[in-house]
């Protein structure tokens, strides 16, 4: 059995953060679901970007709708459902095995949304609508104006991936809003077995910090992040309030750590993987990442429930000058704009590919 096996027997969910029209015709995906013991997939404005900017297997797809009359937003969603519909019949068998513990993919809300409550919890309703499938998490990032949006999504029945966490603080909202939604359901006489993820990003912490820090804490910032989150979690799971909801038939927020791929060309490639293991998590991986953590990854001891030493560390980081609440806000802030960038971008790119298409045509 390989490292990717073994984590996964452990306890924790190995998810692939990539999808590409190739990896589901070439028989990629199928492969790492069974030989790399991948339970679930997530993707974003920028993974769709490259997807079909740098392949021409979207091509006869985009002529067909561009005929149909679809363009932008749009004409973008039906190519992203096809891709997610296929991927989700793939990973079904494992969404009804564990009875939706896993099995998950993930297709995030127009990043223009970020900060528009009412237009981001009408487009998770749609796409989810849209995705006919069960096992189609709708991405809602977790800024102050995505929460509102995230428990009235969860209220609605919408299975929803939190995204853009980047503290404890900002995953304890996150957290507040879903066990809302469900309290809500529960009062209204609902099922409360409405599915969720928070995914927490860790890399993009140590990026930040790069040079600014003593080198005996070169890397530890995102691990550091990642114990503290988890400790409220497990917290959080043994509380008598999510007790109760568990009796009542709901289930637990799953805790993601997102953005493992490491950035640093001097640090291992398998950095986050080993370092964040930890039972009930996901950890939801770039293709590259995935296939190293298997060819020569080891499977450690694990997070400790207790969050380690990760206060010892952040003390060391704030001795430092690091503003760690300043910096959360700061890497959200920052994650947002990036991904209306890369939707600018994919809508550009979409655009310009249509026009050629039809000019070909």
């Amino acid at each position: 059995m390989n490292a990717t096996g073994t984590l996964h027997d452990r306890g924790q969910s190995l998810w692939l953060d990539n999808i590409t029209r190739e990896l589901l015709e070439s028989g990629t995906l199928a492969r790492y679901i069974n030989e790399d013991a991948v339970t679930g997939l997530t993707s974003n404005p920028t993974i769709f970007d490259h997807a079909i900017k740098n392949s021409s297997r979207y091509d006869a797809a985009i002529r067909q709708k561009v005929k149909e009359g679809k363009s932008g937003e749009d004409l973008f969603f039906e190519l992203a459902l096809e891709d997610l519909t296929r991927a989700a019949d793939l990973f079904r068998p494992i969404w009804d095995r564990t009875r939706g513990v896993g099995g998950w993919v993930s297709l995030e809300v127009s990043p223009l949304l970020a900060h528009d409550t009412n237009s981001t919890l009408a487009a998770a309703r749609d796409l989810h609508r849209r995705g006919g499938k069960p096992n189609i998490f709708i991405k809602i990032p977790g800024t102050p104006e995505g929460v509102p949006a995230i428990e009235a999504a969860i209220f609605a029945g919408v299975p929803v991936n939190v995204t853009l966490l980047f503290s404890r603080e900002q995953y304890l909202a996150a957290a507040e809003a879903y066990l809302r939604g469900i309290e809500r359901r529960i009062a209204a006489g609902l099922n409360p077995a409405v599915a969720s993820v928070a995914s927490l990003f860790v890399s993009r912490w140590d990026v930040a910090v790069d040079g600014k820090v003593p080198s005996e804490l070169t890397n530890r910032l995102g691990v550091a992040i990642g114990q503290r989150a988890y400790k409220a979690y497990r917290k959080l799971l043994a509380s008598a309030r999510f007790q109760r909801i568990a009796n009542a038939g709901g289930r637990a927020q799953r805790l993601v750590f997102a953005s493992t791929g490491t950035k640093d060309p001097h640090a291992s490639d398998v950095l986050y993987i080993k370092a964040l293991a930890a039972p009930f998590t996901v950890n939801t991986m770039p293709e590259g990442t995935l296939t190293a953590f298997g060819e020569h990854g080891e499977v450690g001891a694990g997070l400790a429930p207790d969050g380690g030493d990760c206060e010892t560390v952040l003390t060391g980081f704030a001795k430092a000058g690091i503003d760690i609440d300043a910096l959360a806000a700061r890497l959200q802030e920052e994650g947002a704009i990036s991904f209306v960038k890369s939707w600018n971008e994919l809508m550009a790119g979409i655009d310009s590919k249509s026009a050629v298409i039809v000019q070909a045509s």
